[in-house]
């Protein structure tokens, strides 16, 4: 089921207008959902792709929510927004991700209350492989790919590893909410804007072994640039405080909304493949989840959160980063889990008939 949205047809088209680049297929699972229904209209406003790309969004979700689709899409029209080209209800993620130069996964499998993480993996496992498969099959072989649905690392791994055609850095695993979350958590403690705090690092997997480490983050605080360690002065809040604000902020936000994070999960979305597209500022680096070439003693191959500067949409990993004991150990913890994890999700694409596969929600 296809929807067309506006191709600008306002007869009057300003200079601005005019110079838009050529239109870029943008892919949404899970379109239907709450994370989807913020990242579309963030997309559109050219928040990840810059504010002169046209874009062409295909969309796809299951068929029990394709009228809540049409709805959203309807939405997205009555928005007016320049930038977009075309909307596409896709009927299976082949048309969804025909072309794609960047895809954002977001729906995954129902997780049921009591859910082990077993029952996850088969569940979700087989998605991520089908839809793999799609993206070797139909997009463009420089797709940007960012996993959303949880558990993004390993789903990300599972990805990269059936779309053979397409090269392993361009997948990635969303771990920019969390670097949000502790820039934010640094600002309010000193009284300054989020802005001006700057590389903090988050280290791992989304899960509660993730680590956040300002040890290596700068302020402007008082006028002046400064390590954000010597500027809060309190290693309680850099060993315990932050680090347990961080790692609870998810079930903080379900108890508090009765919903999971919609918004800032978007918003973390557009950060993270906005400098992936267009690249970090100089002397700046960010959290992004990608796949371990064994820096700072990770294993290879899983994905883990590093800090990486990012030029031609190409990103790298920042060496030399002082590690001390205590962030030793946080960083070898969350690496465990995220090899238990690889291990077992690889055990089950063996195992499961992808044609059996669950559920997508988002």
């Amino acid at each position: 089921m296809a929807a067309n949205g506006p191709k600008c047809t306002a007869v009057d088209c300003d200079d601005a207008n005019k110079s838009l680049k050529d239109p870029i297929n943008v892919a949404v699972t899970g379109a239907a959902g709450q994370v989807a229904y913020s990242l579309l209209y963030m997309i559109g406003r050219g928040e990840a792709f810059g504010k002169d790309q046209s874009i062409n969004l295909n969309l796809f979700d299951v068929n029990s929510m394709m009228r809540s689709l049409e709805g959203v899409a309807m939405e997205l029209e009555d928005c007016a927004l320049p930038l977009v080209n075309n909307i596409l209800l896709a009927p299976d993620v082949e048309t969804c991700f025909k072309d794609a130069a960047a895809i954002f996964l977001i729906g995954s499998s129902v997780r049921i209350e009591g859910m082990n993480r077993k029952s996850l993996f088969q569940a979700s496992v087989p998605i991520f492989k089908e839809q793999a498969e799609a993206i070797n099959q139909v997009a463009l072989k420089d797709v940007k790919v960012l996993v959303l649905a949880n558990p993004c690392n390993t789903n990300a791994y599972v990805c990269s590893h059936y779309a053979t055609c397409i090269p392993k850095e361009n997948f990635s695993a969303l771990s920019r909410l969390d670097h949000n979350r502790t820039k934010v958590q640094i600002a309010r403690r000193l009284g300054i804007p989020a802005q001006d705090v700057q590389n903090v690092v988050i280290w791992g997997g989304r899960s509660g072994t993730q680590f956040p480490d300002i040890r290596h983050a700068t302020v402007s605080y008082n006028g002046v640039l400064q390590s954000a360690v010597s500027a809060l002065a309190d290693e309680k809040f850099l060993q315990n405080t932050i680090v347990t604000s961080i790692q609870k902020r998810n079930p903080a936000i379900l108890a508090a909304r009765k919903l999971a994070s919609a918004m800032s999960q978007a918003k973390a979305a557009c950060d993270q493949m906005h400098d992936w597209w267009n690249g970090t500022r100089r002397g700046e680096f960010v959290s992004m989840s990608v796949l371990s070439d064994g820096s700072y003693g990770i294993p290879k191959d899983i994905f883990y959160s590093f800090p990486v500067q990012i030029r031609n949409k190409k990103w790298r990993i920042v060496k030399g980063l002082p590690i001390d004991e205590f962030a030793r150990e946080k960083l070898d913890a969350s690496a465990r889990e995220l090899v238990e994890e690889k291990e077992e999700a690889l055990a089950l694409c063996e195992e499961v008939d992808v044609d059996q596969g669950g559920t997508l929600t988002s």
